[in-house]
């Protein structure tokens, strides 16, 4: 059987299966409140003005863009922490703990700096008529541009404590920043408390509080908290390794450049079928917004399943790593027909729930049968992913992802949508081909190298 699942009992996996959960859970409630930050931000901005709501989405929009493929590259930290902590190398954990730190502040400095630098050149290629629009979208993102060295601070202190089992704090502040944002939006866009209405400025003003406040009070937690003092993270000041931060942005571009790769092809499908009219730009809008939702529950089972496979490498487990990746694997299948079913079932539903328009309802209910029908590729590519980053295997899952998402998914989706006539059902029949070629590569790969894994560790024993 593959995986080798069927070597283990039905109580071995359900051992096994709780503490993937464990894991999972507290981290998928923290995601959903960090996408809750930006639905505020859009709801403040909407009700601002039509102009703010524009302006607070372009901004977005580039600054998730960056903000993601960052994020991609900080999570290499993770599976070297993991290992580190499966080894019991509790010393070393903190000394790779701080060079995390060093490793999120230059990346999050250049972020920001880098951010800016788009500013002037973005207004030109964006060309907004509108005066107000321009300049709020100016200040937007030079607000936000500010979050990116807490967001990567944040992110060194997120692979810190779930590597070392502890995702309920990330979780818990979450929330905390999450409820933070509201009232901040509320004083700054519409100017509360004798301050200024800053519009749609305002919110990426607030949204550059909260991540500082995330990262801070996170970081306050890893500190005083007496489970991680073994650890080690504040024994000592270390100046920046340059030989441990060129191990992890080698380990860490390749998943960067594949987390760019698959927001970018959402991004540019929206930008080609704005060709086709209001109506199928907003029910892809709405289609992306539901799938993206769902997208958090295989993406936290893929997160806690890379910490629970680097641990047991770290270990010396192989054999353990590898049933960790199949179990991980059918958890997110079986997840994924439930979601699968949903979609297609209440389909007019979900899409009802963001508007009221019949047509967009009617060609968003249509879209939903392939986003059902690709629920279980993108589970598997995404949970498998996230396995092999557990092995620290991130080069060859890039290439799989640059071909599938650009070549199949981009490329085919513009043959098919603009060249045969099928818009936009053509470039979401691509979508279907993409995920089920990247989900069926990742998957032959995880196998191949998790049975040679086993295969190396037993000779040098």
């Amino acid at each position: 059987m593959l995986f080798g699942l069927n070597q283990y009992s039905r109580s071995e996996m359900t051992a096994e299966g709780s503490y993937i959960l464990k894991l999972a859970v507290p981290i998928l409630i923290a995601q959903a409140a960090q996408v809750g930050v930006g639905a505020v931000d859009t709801i403040m901005a909407g009700h601002a003005s039509a102009d703010d709501l524009a302006a607070v989405a372009l901004g977005s929009n580039v600054f998730l863009t960056l903000y993601i493929t960052f994020l991609g590259i900080m999570t290499a930290l993770q599976p070297v922490l993991a290992q580190l902590y499966g080894m019991g190398a509790t010393a070393k954990i903190g000394a790779h703990g701080r060079q995390g730190l060093w490793f999120g502040l230059f990346l999050g400095v250049f972020g920001m700096l880098l951010l800016w630098a788009l500013i002037k050149p973005l207004q030109l290629v964006l060309n907004m008529p509108d005066d107000y629009v321009n300049q709020t979208f100016a200040q937007f993102v030079f607000y936000i541009a500010m979050s990116m060295p807490a967001a990567m601070i944040h992110r060194a202190f997120y692979a810190y404590a779930s590597s070392l089992n502890r995702p309920t704090p990330i979780m818990v502040v979450s929330i905390i920043a999450l409820l933070l944002n509201i009232p901040l939006n509320w004083i700054l866009v519409y100017g509360q408390f004798g301050l200024p209405a800053m519009g749609g400025a305002g919110c990426g003003l607030a949204s550059m509080i909260c991540f500082w406040f995330n990262a801070v009070v996170l970081g306050i937690y890893v500190t005083r908290h007496r489970y991680f003092a073994d650890f080690c993270l504040w024994q000592r000041f270390d100046w920046p390794h340059w030989g441990v931060q060129k191990n992890l942005l080698k380990l860490g571009i390749p998943i960067g450049l594949s987390f760019f790769l698959e927001v970018s092809l959402f991004t540019f499908i929206s930008l080609l079928v704005a060709r086709f009219g209001v109506t199928q730009v907003a029910a892809q809008q709405v289609v992306i917004s539901i799938t993206s939702l769902i997208y958090m529950l295989p993406q936290s089972i893929g997160i806690a399943l890379a910490v629970c496979v680097g641990q047991a490498i770290g270990a010396g487990q192989p054999q353990r790593a590898r049933f960790i990746s199949g179990l991980g694997l059918i958890m997110g299948l079986i997840m994924a027909c439930f979601t699968g079913v949903l979609l297609l079932v209440f389909r007019h539903f979900w899409v009802g729930l963001y508007t009221t328009d019949v047509a967009v309802i009617a060609l968003g209910a249509n879209l939903l049968i392939f986003a059902a029908v690709f629920q279980l590729s993108d589970a598997t590519q995404t949970i498998t992913s996230y396995a092999l980053r557990g092995y620290k295997l991130t080069k060859v899952p890039m290439i799989i992802h640059a071909f599938s998402f650009w070549g199949l998914g981009l490329g085919l989706g513009c043959l098919l949508g603009l060249h045969f006539g099928m818009q936009l059902y053509g470039f979401w029949l691509a979508l279907v081909l993409a995920l089920t070629v990247a989900a069926v590569a990742l998957v032959y790969y995880l196998v191949k190298q998790s049975q040679a894994y086993i295969i190396r560790v037993g000779q040098q024993k």
